[in-house]
């Protein structure tokens, strides 16, 4: 009986080790520092989540504005330009209207990606004409010059606010510069006969300078309507560029010419320009 003591003994202290080993396992995953650093980890790359957006909308908060020329006729259909611009800089060009329909569709696909390209590198509208859509180039580059022509009144406006306050301090210094912003109008001048049929011009003015030049009538039919083709373009590009009735006639088109500035002058005086 003496000698199963020891055993006994032996027993119970190996089934004390057991439970703690027991009890030292259940409470292991409760003090894991892995687990502990995920949980702590979880809540970080959260708040982390939350501030990018937050950053983003920062970094893009410099305002893109957005400005729509003018639509400008051509003898395939309205072409109008839309620009966004940023810090002064023209950064998207696109063309909200162009020719559509037939061989138009394809010299639309053709042109209006080379000429968005060339006006956000530019930044102006003295870009070059797509070969084979000389229309299409020719009225994109107006609504362009006219997109152009707001942004900059847009800007001068706001630069003629501030200079309100220059000499004599009258607040009435800063209206030209409103006046500038509000003036853009479009004016149609008085029909001009020839021998070939009516010529009539309208024309866009801002700033107290022409921005489009478009002739809503020009003689039609066989030989009239290919000189018409040839000419207009041409008197359309002059008068812009020159700003008066001051311009020359297109060799083969001396009737449709002589209308066209007559009708030019008309709209200019009723511009008063």
């Amino acid at each position: 009986m003496r000698k199963s003591h020891p055993i006994r003994r032996v027993v119970l202290a190996t089934a004390a080790t057991v439970s703690g080993v027991v009890l030292l396992l259940s409470l292991k995953p409760a003090s894991d520092p892995a687990a502990a650093s995920a949980a702590g980890a979880a809540p970080q790359a959260g708040a982390a989540a939350q501030r990018s957006p937050q950053g983003g909308q920062q970094g893009g908060g410099a305002a893109a504005g957005t400005v729509t020329g003018d639509a400008a006729q051509t003898q395939y259909g309205a072409v109008q330009v839309r620009l966004t611009v940023a810090g002064g800089k023209i950064t998207k060009a696109e063309a909200v209207q162009a020719p559509k329909g037939g061989v138009s569709d394809q010299k639309t696909a053709l042109a209006v990606p080379k000429l968005n390209q060339e006006a956000v590198a530019a930044g102006n509208a003295d870009i070059d004409a797509v070969s084979g859509a000389t229309y299409t180039s020719a009225g994109y580059k107006k609504s362009l010059q006219s997109a152009l022509d707001k942004v900059k009144a847009s800007a001068s406006s706001g630069s003629g606010t501030g200079a309100g306050s220059g000499p004599g301090g009258e607040g009435g210094s800063a209206s030209p510069g409103a006046r500038a912003s509000a003036g853009t109008r479009t004016v149609t001048g008085r029909v001009a006969q020839t021998q070939y049929g009516p010529v009539q011009v309208r024309i866009t003015v801002s700033g107290g300078r022409i921005t489009q030049a478009a002739a809503v009538q020009a003689p039609k039919g066989g030989v009239s309507g290919q000189k018409t083709a040839l000419a207009v373009p041409k008197l359309n590009q002059e008068a812009v560029a020159a700003g008066n009735a001051g311009i020359d006639a297109v060799s083969g088109a001396t009737y449709t010419s002589t209308g066209y500035r007559q009708s030019l002058q008309s709209a200019l005086d009723q511009a008063g320009g």
